[in-house]
Order: C-alpha cells, then structure tokens, then sequence
C-alpha cells in the first residue's frame, strides 16, 4: 500500500482563508495521486514528522485502497461561524442553509461580550429550532469555563454542546461535573488511544473525531467503536479532495446523531477542483462519495505556493515523514 504512489509527483497548493481561523490565513498542504484516485497531505506546519505519519496514512489509504462502503448516503452539516462580528455572523448563518451552527469563542482573552453577541447573532438567524453549539479550542481554565458555557447556554437560548472547553482530559472531566451542557472532547483526540481516555475518565459526552489524525477512515471506525461515545466528524480544513475522506468516515459510521462540521470549504478562499465536484453543502447536507475528487490541473497550477521555497518546504516534509515508514 505504502508503495504504490509516486510521492515525488505530489503537488503542493497554498489557498489563503477567506476568513483568518485557527491562526492560518492560508491553507497549504499537498495532493497525491495514487491508484485510486487522489488522497491530501496537510498537516499543520507545527505538527512534527511522527504526529504528521497519520496523516500521511489518511492520504495513501485514500488514494491506494479507497474507503469502506458507506451506510448512508447523505449527511447532515453545521456551518462554521468563525470569530466574526455579529451582522457577519447572523449573515454566515443565513446564507448556509444549516440547521445546526458551531460558533468559535474564546478567540483572544477579553472575548466574552463578542462571544455572546455572535451567539446571540447566529439564534436569531437559526430561529428557535436550529441548533448552536460552540468551539473554545482549549482556551478556557476549568472556572472560567463553567462561568462561560452557562453564560453562553442562556445567549444561546440553549446549546446543543460545547466544544474542547479546556486543554486537558483532566479538565475537561471536571467541567463536565458542574455543567448541564453535552461537553465534546476535540483537540484531545489526536491519537488512537485518545478517545479511550476520554471516555474512561469522563470526560465528554462526545467525541469529534477526524480520520486524519487517526490514520484513515479504517483505522477511525475502530477507534470510534472502542470509545462507545457518539461521534461528530469534523475536517481539517482541507481541500475538497481531504474533505471527502472525513466525508467517507461520516458515512460509514454505524450511528450518526449529530450534524457533521464538514462545511468549512467556506472558510477557504479557493479549491482545487472543479465547482461541480466542491464538497459544499445543499439544504444542510452533503452526498458521501464513493472515491475522491480529482484535482483541476488549472486550479493546482492556479494555487501553486508563490514562494517555491514553500514548495520545497513540503517536499522536504513529506520525504521526512515518509521515511519514517520504511
């Protein structure tokens, strides 16, 4: 499997965000073509070679022996709500045809009257029957999280759960003790034996799980499977071709009982293929695909890294990573 693609011909795409998140104001990553169709490379750049080997696994996996038949055909999506001002807010909302919405908070320290006023923002869009669940990524300590979710919860008029409150399990655990909100565990899930902590320790009533992190869409199945919590299936912010991997994992899970964060095409300000091929949601939902996308040679050459020192960057990366296969 590891052998069956020319890693030498991968092409590298840099795409700047249409809105700064995470801290990433452009996407880079790189596509590879394999036997069964194309597979994606991006890891974060701060992530080091043996954290990166899973994503690795993710793209060959995808691009060699495809993914397990789904067990649905359509799934459900929450639009992203980035840490924008409330009229930016309401408006994401509004146009995403979602029933369900994931708001970032806790994006800088001080943030919690922006916080509440996008959250008010995104239930006036939802209307009293949509769903509104929020995103600290680890930024809160365990009091400042309980004082905030319950905050949030009343703007909210009532959240579906909220995201990585806290850094640690450990923490994580004991805000879920003084809280009534579902708490979802995300950033501390990156390994396969991740999920089994949490739900030892008690630590989330869900996980948001990605198959990259986890080694490909095989591998997250079984993980999931061992950590008996429901599952939502989140990207990476990845291209169209990476987002259909996360897609498959969606639709083969055994039960799917939450919206999936697989919108985020929105927060990109490009793709690399076709408009008739870009993983965008209708009506709140996207089709599983049975194999990924194929790149436009005019879009890869259209998002080619300016700097080919960037390019040489990624080469380097993935012969690094690679190496630790063989």
């Amino acid at each position: 499997m590891r052998y069956q693609v020319d890693v030498g011909a991968a092409r590298v795409y840099a795409i700047p965000m249409a809105t700064r998140f995470r801290g990433i104001t452009v996407r880079e990553g790189m596509l590879i073509e394999g036997p069964a169709g194309w597979g994606e490379f991006s890891p974060f750049v701060e992530y080091d070679d043996r954290e990166c080997a899973s994503w690795l696994a993710t793209a060959i996996e995808q691009c060699t022996v495809g993914w397990p038949a789904p067990v649905r055909d359509r799934v459900p999506i929450n639009c992203t709500v980035p840490a924008v001002g409330p009229a930016r807010a309401h408006e994401v909302v509004a146009r995403s045809g979602c029933g369900t919405a994931k708001v970032k908070v806790a994006d800088h320290a001080g943030s919690l009257a922006e916080d509440l006023a996008r959250v008010e923002a995104v239930r006036d869009a939802l209307g009293p029957g949509g769903a509104i669940r929020v995103d600290a990524n680890g930024g809160w300590d365990v009091d400042t999280a309980v004082d905030r979710i319950r905050r949030l919860d009343r703007a909210a008029g009532g959240l579906e759960y909220v995201e990585q409150p806290c850094r640690t399990i450990e923490e994580l655990a004991a805000v879920r003790r003084r809280v009534e909100v579902r708490i979802a565990a995300d950033e501390s899930i990156r390994r396969a034996e991740d999920p089994l902590r949490v739900a030892l320790a008690g630590a989330a009533d869900l996980a948001v799980i990605k198959c990259t992190p986890l080694g490909g869409v095989r591998r997250a199945l079984r993980v999931a499977e061992a950590a008996g919590l429901p599952c939502v299936v989140s990207s990476a912010l990845e291209t169209s071709v990476g987002l259909a991997a996360q897609l498959a994992l969606a639709g083969a899970l055994p039960e799917l009982d939450f919206a999936c964060g697989l919108g985020t095409l929105s927060l990109l300000g490009g793709d690399v293929v076709a408009d008739a091929d870009s993983l965008r949601p209708v009506g709140g939902h996207l089709t599983v695909r049975r194999t990924p996308p194929t790149p436009n040679p005019r879009l890869l050459n259209a998002h080619e890294p300016a700097d080919p020192a960037r390019a040489a960057w990624w080469r380097r990366r993935l012969a690094s990573v690679r190496a630790l296969w063989l």
